[in-house]
């Protein structure tokens, strides 16, 4: 592929291009795209070919095994994987509350449960609204692109969507019409409320009881939650067996809390809002949600889980070479 040709793919990799594509199935299948092309100029050069259907050879591996095709194009050794190692059955649990939905079409800002901030502002008694891709669009392109990812695997693939209840269950399925099904369940989704804050742990809960084969379970939320609950919930798919994946989906603004002028900060799911000075409350904002997402990340390593916080500025393939490799990790 030629250099011209290559930049051309990797655009679709900045969430503020793949918004511009209107059809999911093609958001997928370009964000896809731009991944493995990507993959072949960084120093995980050779790990789609490992993560397809093979691994790393190691001492004691019977040098029968060796696939010499693969190693004259990486010059790297590595052995088929038999079939039983290579296929997955995972599950794409997806947030669609409210707080989702931020920073949405309308420019109302939101403040989750647990504090993560966003605004809207007035300017000249005008209400000043900047459209970018919101964290529910963010998830949804994310979670399409892995059941992409997978589906070209030979990975069994399901969906569970979920706000203050489980709304969508499909079963995992490895034939790509079910990822089909499962890109236009997801392309018509409208963000519901879960004022109690509920319903990421719920869902988890009731994963682990209606999902008996082990698998991958991969989690897209920004975790504005009753967190005990949800924790429970976690513990509860690690006691069935599952190995888990949490993504933290924040906006941008979240993350940064780039705010200057006096704004209105209001919870998506209960409507309560506050009105506050950003220069007042950035730093003490900036620390509790690092202190926040530190105690969630050591909560899931507790349980050898992954939790990787993930933002709407961030290019699609860092979150999906995490996946990438906490797949690998399972062989």
């Amino acid at each position: 592929m030629s250099v011209m040709a290559a930049e051309s793919v990797l655009k679709y990799l900045q969430p503020d291009i793949i918004a511009k594509v209107g059809r999911l199935d093609l958001r997928a299948r370009f964000i896809v795209e731009g991944f493995l092309t990507g993959l072949h100029a960084s120093p995980y050069h050779g790990f789609s070919v490992e993560f397809s259907e093979h691994r790393k050879y190691v001492p004691g591996d019977d040098l029968r095994l060796i696939d010499w095709a693969v190693f004259g194009k990486t010059d790297r050794f590595y052995i088929r994987k038999f079939e039983a190692e290579t296929n997955l059955s995972a599950y794409l649990l997806v947030d669609t509350s409210a707080s989702m939905a931020y920073p949405g079409t309308a420019g109302l800002g939101s403040a989750g449960h647990s504090g993560a901030a966003s605004s809207s502002h007035q300017d000249g008694g005008r209400t000043s609204v900047t459209y970018r891709m919101s964290k529910l669009e963010y998830a949804i392109c994310l979670a399409a692109a892995l059941g992409y990812l997978m589906i070209g695997q030979q990975d069994a693939v399901g969906l569970a969507r979920f706000d203050s209840e489980l709304r969508t269950f499909l079963p995992a399925r490895s034939k790509r019409s079910h990822l089909t099904r499962i890109i236009a369940e997801l392309a018509g989704v409208q963000p519901g409320r879960d004022e109690a804050g509920r319903g990421l742990g719920e869902a988890l809960h009731t994963m682990a009881r209606r999902v008996h084969k082990r698998g991958l379970m991969v989690v897209l939320s920004d975790f504005l939650a009753d967190e005990r609950a949800v924790l429970d919930g976690l513990h509860h798919l690690r006691f069935r067996g599952h190995d888990v994946i949490l993504f933290q989906v924040l906006d941008w603004a979240e993350v940064e809390f780039p705010f200057e002028q006096v704004s209105a900060f209001e919870d998506p799911e209960t409507g309560r809002k506050l009105v506050a000075n950003p220069d007042s409350v950035r730093k003490a904002y900036l620390r509790a949600l690092a202190e926040w997402t530190e105690h969630y990340r050591r909560e899931a390593a507790g349980v050898r889980s992954d939790f990787v916080q993930v933002h709407t500025g961030m290019t699609f393939d860092q979150a999906l070479i995490q996946f990438l490799i906490n797949r690998q990790q399972r062989f």
